[in-house]
């Protein structure tokens, strides 16, 4: 791909802003969603910009990684290992904790821990109307909370000429 041509400075500029649903079934679970934001970077017809791919959770992530599933078991593994699920958070001790609760609240402050690994957003340049992303580059919606299988919503931000 050559990055290096100019761009059309005669189109004005564009933003474009939707939201994908993206349900989910276990977790952790790594949902490519690389095709999706593919046909939408498509779709808007923008040649030179960027792209934000953004979760409204707090446990459920947004990462760049190759889809191998290999290493998709051992990220699974990393993430459990980091912040297992059977160990004591503050969080989960609904005895003790204020603040945020909510109805059916589930004890899910390892899902919190890894989200704070992972992160919420990526951006990416797109180029000439393509997403810059590297060979073996996907994108995906990491659902890190068993106790919110539901669907994720995931917002999408396309800026650019």
């Amino acid at each position: 791909m050559n990055l290096n041509k100019e761009p059309d400075l005669k189109q004005g500029f564009i933003s474009k802003t939707s939201t994908l649903i993206i349900n989910t079934s276990s977790a952790p679970e790594f949902i490519d969603i690389t095709e999706k934001i593919i046909d939408i970077v498509d779709n808007t017809k923008i040649s030179d910009g960027t792209i934000t791919i953004y979760s409204r959770h707090t446990t459920s992530a947004i990462v760049i990684q190759e889809n191998e599933p290999l290493l998709l078991n051992d990220m699974a593994s990393l993430l459990e290992k980091l912040s297992p699920k059977n160990s004591r958070y503050g969080h989960n001790d609904f005895t003790i904790r204020t603040v945020n609760m909510n109805e059916g609240e589930p004890p899910n402050g390892h899902s919190h821990c890894q989200h704070l690994i992972l992160g919420s957003s990526e951006t990416i340049p797109v180029a000439n109307g393509l997403l810059t992303l590297g060979q073996w580059q996907r994108i995906f919606v990491v659902e890190l909370d068993e106790s919110k299988i539901t669907p994720r919503e995931i917002v999408v931000q396309i800026m650019g000429i």
